[in-house]
């Protein structure tokens, strides 16, 4: 990533642009400026320059800038406006702090059509206006709307071309035996051949898996296989440590039978690659077996024999709670609930719970487990007894354009009294028609005081739901507990002989459960 360095003349440019800001009026409109780049190299349009045809942009619309939210080497197709470090913080947090968002070009806002209706929405529901310095785009008529939506159309086409382009290519990779790109399942290697790349497996890799194979016969569980490997100075294939979830995605993944494999769309991280079949029906084969077929399916079968731990259980109920707010008093990372079921000799099971610090498998701390119903209990009590009296308050958007409408035709109207009550003017006749001008403007100004200056601002406003988080948490339950106390940043520390419920000293602004507009509209 280059540096993002401003010139001498840069910055005479900036100081100069800064100065005619200056003289703009106190009431005009105030400019968010977003800058953005996927990738930073010395072939993109620089964010100096970018900024800078911003400020001569907001001065042309007679905006004063308030703020730049530079976000460098994120993609716009993959992060909408909302979620970007820079940006998203003033949308979600600052927006009564601008009335525009100013950006260089459309595609350096957004590349989906669905993200860019929905931050219209967003501007049209808080009274914002989006333009750009580039494209004929500007939200304050429907014009500028249609045009918004039909370039950001063009821009999500090309990028779909691309895209089909791309597909294209690899799927005519997939279809021969030569490796494209991309690294290989644990056990293979690639070298150069006379007609390209090609995968060729790794002796040693491969007796490490025949190892793990016997194990995992003999009745060894994943951790025990794991520490084994790990004392031993086997790598794994990111060159760290090995774990049980990292061995598992190998031992499960159908490449080890020197087949090709593609993971499937928007795979979940648990799915299990899916085998590719060549025209004859069969797998494309691009290397000798490290596994047989008869192997790696009994692999698969002592794989399910062996998991009976996990954060969820069989029906896919959550085990462990809290996580982010139990934490162990000795490395202070996450307890987890986990849970051993032993087979009794009248053939019934039985179960033994217990919250251990997330090191036990990997490099235990040497904290002792803990009795969870226990924990969770104490939690609890804690959590009721420090917060359990405190307001829920909601935070609201409010807007100030009524009052400070109804505060200019205040002050209209007294400037039209005091004018026609002094010397000479049309209510400083005496009698009624004086008595009547003064006493009208007694009301004015005595309404103009009962408004509050604030309010004729954009702003945040708290709103007490009426209940506290004892009645909250005693109707909603454990779960809503859980999302409360993490984002507090809430957490009770648990030590051998007591724990300690950690309460940040704001922790009432950090309770305040404030709106997710876009979340909810997703």
């Amino acid at each position: 990533m280059l540096d993002i360095q401003w010139s001498a003349a840069e910055l005479r440019e900036l100081e100069e642009l800064r100065q005619r800001e200056s003289l703009l009026p106190a009431d005009a409109p105030r400019a968010l400026l977003s800058i953005r780049l996927s990738v930073l190299t010395e072939e993109t349009t620089s964010p100096i320059r970018q900024e800078l045809d911003l400020r001569r942009f907001a001065l042309m619309r007679g905006c004063r800038v308030v703020g730049v939210a530079r976000d460098l080497n994120v993609s716009a197709t993959k992060v909408p406006p909302w979620k970007r470090p820079k940006l998203g913080d003033w949308i979600n947090n600052r927006a009564p702090e601008f009335d525009q968002i100013l950006f260089w070009k459309l595609d350096r806002f957004v590349r989906r059509i669905s993200d860019l209706h929905l931050m219209i929405e967003w501007c049209k529901e808080y009274k914002k206006v989006l333009a750009a310095d580039k494209d004929p785009i500007d939200l304050d008529s429907a014009y500028g709307e249609m045009m918004v939506t039909m370039i950001a159309g063009m821009a999500r086409i090309e990028a779909a071309n691309t895209g089909i382009r791309l597909e294209s290519l690899w799927k005519y990779a997939r279809t021969t035996d030569r490796w494209v790109i991309g690294k290989p399942v644990f056990g293979y290697t690639t070298e150069e051949g006379l007609n390209g790349r090609r995968l060729v497996v790794h002796p040693f890799r491969k007796r490490v898996l025949h190892w793990i194979y016997a194990m995992l016969k003999r009745g060894r569980s994943m951790y025990k296989i794991t520490q084994i490997v790990n004392r031993a100075g086997v790598p794994a294939p990111n060159g760290g440590k090995w774990y049980a979830k990292n061995l598992t995605s190998i031992l499960t993944n159908p490449a080890l039978k020197g087949i090709r494999v593609i993971r499937p769309p928007k795979a979940k991280s648990a799915e299990i690659s899916r085998i590719l079949y060549g025209a004859d029906g069969q797998p494309i084969r691009l290397a000798p077996p490290i596994f047989e077929d008869r192997e790696f399916d009994e692999i698969q079968d002592l794989l399910k024999n062996n998991a009976k731990h996990g954060r969820k259980g069989s029906k896919g109920k959550q085990l462990s709670r809290f996580l982010g707010v139990v934490l162990c008093g000795s490395c202070l990372a996450n307890m987890y609930k986990h849970v051993t079921i032993k087979n009794l000799k009248d053939g019934a099971t039985r179960k033994y719970p217990k919250l251990r610090c997330s090191s036990y498998t990997t490099e235990p701390c040497g904290a002792p487990v803990f009795d969870p119903d226990e924990i969770y209990g104490a939690l609890s009590a804690a959590a009721l007894n420090e917060l359990g009296e405190y307001e829920v308050v909601h935070r609201e958007y409010a807007r100030g354009a009524e009052n400070l409408a109804r505060v200019s035709e205040l002050e209209a109207s007294i400037k039209h009294y005091m004018d026609g009550l002094a010397p000479g003017g049309s209510f400083a006749v005496g009698g009624f028609i004086q008595k009547q001008a003064q006493e009208a403007l007694q009301k004015l100004g005595a309404e103009l005081q009962t408004i509050d200056p604030e309010t004729t601002k954009d702003r945040w406003t708290y709103k007490s739901m009426g209940v506290t988080y004892r009645q909250h948490w005693s109707e909603l339950g454990t779960a809503q507990m859980e999302k409360d106390l993490l984002r507090a940043g809430i957490t009770f520390v648990v030590y051998e002989d007591h724990a300690d419920l950690l309460i940040p000293d704001d922790v009432k602004q950090r309770l305040v459960v404030r709106d997710d507009y876009f979340k909810k509209r997703l």
